[in-house]
């Protein structure tokens, strides 16, 4: 099987590309993606899609993602990070009474600016691409939901905190705790960041790429894959017969008459234990249309 998903724990110090690269080359397969840039200082889930399966790149049903961050107060940085330029210092500490009145700010649908160091592309040109010759431009804000931000660990000697954070697609942690920092009014940047749920994927279920390099050495990288489907478990399933999964595997919509009475979401299709797809349901017109992966 060369089409699936490969659950990486990306190593610190690696890009998200680097990592697509290195897999390119072990399995001898050009089409790969991933669900979700990672920085090169942030460890953890990168699901990584091959063959077929990129075609989940901007798709993926769910996009939540869960992240263990740990901060240095009374610090700025150009990147946000700790692997930046320092801006600014203060020698404010920080109290858990400031970080719980402050914190509520910060969860629910927010605006976020996406910070300079990024893949962001702004009339055209990467903001990284801008900010190494040292030019800064206006960027748009969007929108971001923070389902969660919990404090997991605080240390007011040493002025850091560790938070654990679910977050919708496109949230730059490390710009929710620069601007943290901002409204404390003593800075703040990222010391490390581990993502430890992606896509409905955990930590626990990756692999190493050491791992990898093993298994590709051992003729077995391919074995690890897992089938697409996957990315669709929370999904119903619904069991088609031969004819039905031949016309909506042929891009016929089908007529809910001959499906059944079905509820107004997606399904998973299957035909004699065989993943077809994913069906949903058009209410208005009142029939299934299926997407092939």
């Amino acid at each position: 099987m060369s089409d699936g998903i490969l659950l990486i724990d990306k190593p610190e110090g690696f890009t998200s590309f680097d990592v697509i690269a290195k897999l390119r080359g072990m399995s001898r397969i050009k089409r790969i993606g991933h669900t979700g840039t990672l920085d090169p200082m942030a460890t953890g889930v990168l699901p990584c899609l091959f063959g077929t399966a990129a075609r989940l790149c901007d798709i993926m049903p769910i996009d939540d993602k869960i992240y263990r961050a740990k901060v240095q107060f009374g610090i700025a940085t150009d990147t946000q990070d700790i692997t930046g330029t320092v801006l600014s210092k203060s020698d404010l500490k920080v109290t858990l009474d400031m970080l719980n009145e402050i914190l509520p700010r910060f969860r629910g649908e927010i605006e976020q600016k996406p910070p300079m160091y990024s893949a962001v592309q702004v009339n055209g040109k990467r903001l990284y691409d801008l900010a190494r010759e040292g030019i800064e431009v206006e960027r748009p804000s969007r929108k971001i939901t923070v389902f969660s931000l919990e404090l997991l660990d605080f240390d007011g000697e040493a002025n850091t905190a560790e938070f654990e954070v679910k977050c919708s697609k496109g949230t730059y942690i490390r710009t929710i705790f620069h601007d943290i920092g901002e409204v404390l009014g003593c800075g703040a940047a990222l010391t490390a960041l581990r993502r430890i749920s992606a896509n409905g994927y955990t930590a626990d279920q990756c692999i190493t790429m050491d791992d990898a390099q093993r298994f590709t050495d051992d003729g077995t990288l391919l074995s690890h894959l897992l089938p697409v489907h996957t990315a669709f478990a929370h999904l119903p399933k619904l069991e088609v017969g031969e004819w039905q999964g031949r016309m909506l595997s042929n891009g016929v919509p089908l007529s809910l008459k001959k499906l059944g009475k079905l509820d107004p979401v997606s399904y998973t299709i299957w035909y004699n234990g065989n993943f077809l797809g994913v069906g949903t349901v058009f209410e208005e017109e009142q029939c299934m249309r299926l997407k092939r992966f």
